[in-house]
């Protein structure tokens, strides 16, 4: 009976599995045709795969599409907003930890609370408030680098500092004191000592939220704006499927262009998600 159970388990798992991985198979054929044999056969196998190359080339050299930039564009506002968001939180849910007040355990009841406000509320309100005190400051928060890293910082860090909060709670705090015994600095405790530890949650955090950064549409097409100077991957290929439309072959290179890196990562770090997730939430 167990192994009956068992089985039905793995099938339903390679059943769950494979429907997840159809619309990646999709994308990969698809882009591995001309425009007309997409048309016609959707569903079938690519007659030539050498035409993904062509393909490639393409979206790579088309000026309309400008695919070169932004791709610089994603990665630059990926790699720096999880640099500040993992440092910035992690800092954040140390302190909030080791500082046992009132004012800091309603400070980071807070951060909690921001995890359950959706994002269509605020994004309004946010373009407006970003060109008010971007005017105020004379520091151009919509349309740049700048502004689209603090936006992301400002959603992503409340997830983060919940996860690295609880697993904070498990590093002794002997480790600590010995270390300012010797000499050390704050600086020094949360990056010679602190930082090693939450290894397991910085990776977690990074993969969690790179994967929404780097395939995030919404909030840079609010905060950057469509067909301006900075523009990321989603966007790109959102302009270029407005102006190529029935160029479904383009369409679906430059898709898959955009997936491959993410998937890569994903893939390759996969083990340390559950890993950092469970020793955040229950340590």
């Amino acid at each position: 009976m167990h192994k009956t159970r068992r089985n039905i388990i793995s099938v339903l798992v390679v059943i769950i599995a494979i429907l997840f991985l159809v619309p990646l198979f999709m994308v990969l054929i698809n882009a591995s045709k001309d425009n007309n044999s997409i048309i016609q056969f959707p569903l079938a196998l690519p007659n030539d795969w050498t035409i993904l190359w062509k393909n490639i080339v393409s979206i790579w050299t088309n000026e309309n599409v400008g695919y070169p930039k932004a791709l610089f564009s994603s990665v630059l506002i990926t790699v720096v907003s999880l640099t500040c968001i993992t440092i910035s939180s992690a800092m954040a849910a140390w302190v909030l930890e080791r500082t046992h007040t009132k004012t800091s355990r309603f400070i980071y009841y807070m951060f909690v609370a921001a995890m359950v406000i959706p994002f269509q509320v605020v994004m309004f309100p946010l373009v407006k408030w970003f060109n008010e005190v971007g005017g105020f400051l004379h520091i151009p928060l919509l349309r740049s680098y700048f502004g689209i890293v603090i936006a992301y910082m400002g959603f992503g860090c409340s997830l983060s500092i919940f996860m690295f909060h609880g697993f904070v709670k498990s590093i002794p705090l002997g480790i600590e004191e010995a270390a300012e015994i010797d000499g050390a600095n704050k600086l020094s405790v949360f990056f010679k000592i602190i930082l090693p530890i939450l290894k397991p949650t910085v990776v977690t955090v990074v993969i969690l939220n790179g994967i929404w950064i780097w395939n995030d549409y919404l909030l840079p097409s609010l905060v950057l704006g469509k067909g301006t100077a900075v523009q990321t991957l989603p966007l790109a290929v959102s302009n270029f499927a407005g102006a190529f439309l029935k160029s479904w072959d383009l369409m679906m290179t430059a898709i898959l262009l955009a997936l491959i890196p993410v998937v890569v990562i994903f893939v390759s770090l996969q083990k340390y998600i559950i890993k950092g997730m469970v020793d955040g939430s229950i340590k």
